[in-house]
């Protein structure tokens, strides 16, 4: 289980561009979970996820992981257990280096039973290519290639193996199928509902589709001015329209869901 409990940030405080990103924010992500996060510009969502990984270290309030508390732990070791996708396609990813070789990179940061600095075996390299099959582009094939000359969809496709290889006991998905082109995105669509009910990920994705937010997964957020103002699962989530989730947005926030590209969506 993911507690944030209490959680504040404030960017430049004291100046006149000061900014409170997340005010006083509580959450709790149960196992198995996997959440669609959606709001306006500037409502919190990737500082929710940039506290979550250890990016920076909030102000106040504290985030446990299955009872331990990690809110001091950095990026880097949080690494090992929370799997993160962006928005870019080109984050994520090393260019110069092969599909295998980023791939042996993700293994040994995140398998705990071996050195990072371990050799990939035979039966590791094996491991990659079945791996690589599931993904259905032909990518097990050219294990030597440089991830910089793959196409958009190829390298998020990449990215998204990457951060399961080991499944992360977090997967935290920042806008991942936004930057694609449509049938690049519904592809990397699937395949992430494919990884992550087959490993039984506990999952938090930030997406400005709406129809994705509401059918994807098992439990919704809407978050505006840092907090979180809905929270919605079970019979409740699953009988919502697009006009009621806009609606209950309106009611809560006090204002218009205004996301540009979640308007452009609909």
């Amino acid at each position: 289980m993911l507690e944030i409990i209490h959680v504040s940030k404030v960017f430049n405080p004291g100046t006149v561009n000061e900014k409170t990103a997340l005010d006083d924010l509580s959450l709790s992500v149960n196992d198995g979970d996997f959440i669609t996060v959606v709001g306006s510009n500037g409502a919190g969502k990737s500082t929710l996820f940039n506290a979550i990984s250890g990016v920076f270290l909030a102000d106040s309030g504290k985030i446990l992981l299955d009872g331990r508390n990690i809110t001091f732990e950095p990026d880097y070791i949080r690494s090992r257990y929370i799997g993160r996708l962006f928005q870019d396609p080109l984050k994520g990813t090393a260019p110069h280096m092969t599909i295998e070789e980023n791939l042996a990179l993700a293994y040994l940061r995140a398998d705990h039973t071996t050195n990072p600095f371990s050799r990939i075996t035979r039966k590791e390299k094996e491991l990659f290519r079945d791996q690589l099959k599931r993904l259905d582009m032909g990518l097990e094939d050219r294990m030597n290639t440089p991830v910089g000359t793959l196409s958009g969809g190829q390298r998020q496709a990449l990215t998204l193996l990457m951060a399961t290889v080991v499944p992360p006991k977090i997967l935290l998905l920042d806008e991942h199928t936004a930057a694609l082109d449509p049938q690049a995105a519904e592809k990397i669509m699937k395949l992430t509902e494919e990884i992550v009910s087959r490993n039984h990920t506990t999952c938090l994705m930030v997406t400005h589709n709406l129809h994705q937010a509401v059918s994807v997964g098992n439990r919704t957020l809407m978050m505006a001015g840092g907090n979180i103002v809905l929270d919605l699962t079970g019979s409740e989530r699953g009988s919502l329209t697009i006009s009621d989730l806009m609606r209950m947005f309106r009611e809560q926030a006090g204002r218009e869901l205004d996301n540009d590209r979640i308007l452009l969506s609909e």
